[in-house]
């Protein structure tokens, strides 16, 4: 029998565990839900980068405040997670990619993360592996790759260190607003809850708790190599990532590549909308080897060893879906965060305990508000 809380979240994903964590910190008591284990989910489909994304303001203003909790976060956390700090070399494949990767240095240099510009003999210098006939790179220091599983399991567990709950192997099935100043929850064993306040964090199962929020599928496909320690030492990342040049069939693939604290190769990336299930596709996965194999031709030499599909929960603008809903009282938002769950999975945490105790954030938090997709 659970003890009432006063804040209940749906989701143990690292955006959901790590706002149980924040909000259990802050004095209120929270109990975690989710359908399998924590870290199970999105966050075990993806590929766990930390890394200062600058497609808008709004994006690299959470991006950067999460980044900087996390280097926190990492010194408490010494041995959790796999976290190594490898920094990303962004790619440019020709002139004007080799522009647009200034232009991408100058915007996080003026805000006081490190970014280098790379020549295309430096380049080969730090990684041989590479192809010849680079134009050249921009390395940003201060990136890191994580085990994003892990992590959330550790979150999870540190909840309940923290004294808060944590509930698994039962789904939330509805929640509707009760009478006063409660949230009622029915999970699909028939149990009620209630709470004062209920944090969706459910990835693609926020839509179906609350059918007004438009949180969309976004299918990516990606595949890992048997071990080759040392051969890679930065994440690639191919210029062309989040440009989003879609082929026909509304499939946009760049090339990221990282190299893994077991000595394994994660490749991706991929993105397509209109998908409904996570079976691998030859064709998308194909073209996302060929996209890797492009930067790093070694790459057709290595035994890749396994290949997956997952869904990211991404919002119709973009932008992460986070904060109150502006129908329930009550109801809190923290979803739609597609490729950048991990990496902002921090920043989310605390703007939405601020915001939920009533204190003053530190960015401005109305890019993300729910009430800019609903009427």
């Amino acid at each position: 029998m659970h003890q009432q809380a006063d804040v209940i979240v749906i989701g143990a994903g690292i955006v959901g565990a790590a706002c149980a964590v924040s909000l259990q910190q802050a004095g209120m008591r929270t109990l975690l839900i989710d359908a399998a284990q924590p870290g199970c989910g999105v966050t075990a489909a993806g590929m766990g980068h930390l890394v200062a994304l600058d497609e808008s303001e709004q994006e690299l203003d959470l991006c950067l405040y999460s980044l900087n909790l996390w280097r926190d976060w990492v010194v408490q956390h010494p041995d959790i997670g796999q976290v190594t700090q490898s920094g990303t070399l962004w790619v440019a494949e020709n002139e004007a990619q080799l522009q647009q990767a200034q232009q991408r240095a100058e915007r996080l240099n003026a805000r006081n993360w490190h970014a280098e510009m790379i020549s295309t003999q430096q380049l080969h210098q730090l990684e041989p592996a590479l192809r010849q006939g680079l134009a050249g790179a921009v390395r940003v220091s201060g990136d890191s790759i994580v085990y994003a599983p892990v992590i959330a399991h550790h979150m999870a567990q540190e909840l309940k260190q923290l004294g808060g709950q944590l509930l698994c192997g039962y789904q939330v099935i509805s929640l509707n607003q009760a009478s006063g100043s409660s949230v009622n929850l029915e999970l699909d064993n028939g149990q009620r809850l209630s709470a004062q306040h209920v944090v969706v964090a459910a990835g693609l199962g926020t839509s179906s708790l609350l059918p007004d929020i438009p949180v969309l599928p976004r299918k990516g496909h990606l595949a890992i190599t048997d071990r080759y320690p040392g051969r890679l030492q930065h994440q690639i990342v191919s210029m062309d990532y989040g440009q989003h040049n879609m082929t026909a069939d509304g499939l946009s693939v760049a090339a990221n590549i990282q190299p893994r604290a077991t000595g394994q190769w994660l490749i991706g990336s991929s993105r397509q909308d209109g998908q409904t299930d996570t079976q691998v596709s030859t064709i998308a996965l194909g073209t996302v080897l060929q996209s890797a194999i492009r930067l790093l031709p070694c790459l057709a030499t290595m035994h890749v060893i396994r290949a997956w599909a997952g869904m990211r929960p991404a919002s119709p603008d973009g932008q992460p879906i986070l904060g109150a809903h502006p129908y329930h009282s009550g109801v809190w938002l923290a979803a739609g965060h597609e490729g950048l769950g991990v990496t902002t999975a921090l920043a989310t945490a605390e703007l939405l305990k601020d915001q939920m105790l009533g204190l003053p954030t530190a960015i401005d938090a109305t890019p993300y508000a729910p009430s800019r997709l609903l009427p």
